[in-house]
């Protein structure tokens, strides 16, 4: 792989709503706005050549994919579900109020699971660098990945040499960013070295994204 663009999915049912959804639960689909925001995306990349698209097994990143490749010449993309980059498994808090959520995690250590089944931030990490290192080593050139705010977050602010904090600052809907190779292996390799021993870096703003 050459580069990677990555890109948060289009506004869903559940975060209009503000409510953790890190199941693949069934009827949970793009709003309106979302569906508008993954067509705009697509048309941003009609000028690149896209070799693989890959998703999560969350419904609002397939439905984003989909109308993002229709919006132009990019329907012959083929799709490749990875599940290793899924949203977060929030435990207790599935289905509750995003602020309940937050709430806990800053609070809560990076080695600490989340009550309920839920996962530590330091399990995310992990999981996470295995993921962004298995795109690395793709044979595609240009890899576009659909995937969550807080998993896109950690690898773009690892990419610029940060490790987690214990809030991280969302994505905005369906804006691509691009990473090259060696920015994506260097952060998976950040990553799964910080999950090993992981200490939440001091409180500050990330990096500036374009």
């Amino acid at each position: 792989m050459a580069e990677l663009i990555l890109a948060r999915h289009g506004e869903s049912e559940a975060s209009a709503l503000g409510v953790m959804n890190g199941k693949a639960a069934a009827g949970i689909t793009l709003t309106a706005a979302g569906r508008e925001q993954a067509r705009l995306l697509g048309e941003g990349l009609r000028a690149t050549r896209i070799d693989l698209c890959v998703v999560t097994g969350l419904p609002r990143t397939q439905e984003t994919a989909a109308i993002a490749l229709a919006a132009w010449a990019g329907s012959d993309v083929p799709v490749l579900v990875l599940p290793a980059l899924d949203e977060v498994r929030f435990g207790a808090w599935e289905g509750r109020p995003l602020d309940e959520y937050r709430t806990w995690a800053l609070t809560a250590g990076p080695a600490e699971p989340c009550p309920g089944g839920g996962e530590s931030r330091a399990g995310i990490a992990a999981r996470l660098a295995a993921g962004f290192a298995a795109l690395a080593a793709r044979p595609e050139t240009t890899v576009l990945c659909i995937g969550h705010s807080l998993p896109l977050r950690y690898l773009l602010d690892a990419a610029a040499g940060l490790v987690p904090a214990a809030r991280a600052e969302r994505l905005p809907y369906a804006k691509p960013f691009r990473l090259s190779t060696d920015a994506v292996a260097g952060g998976a390799a950040l990553l799964a070295a910080w999950a090993a021993e992981p200490a939440w870096r001091p409180a500050g703003p990330g990096p500036q994204l374009p």
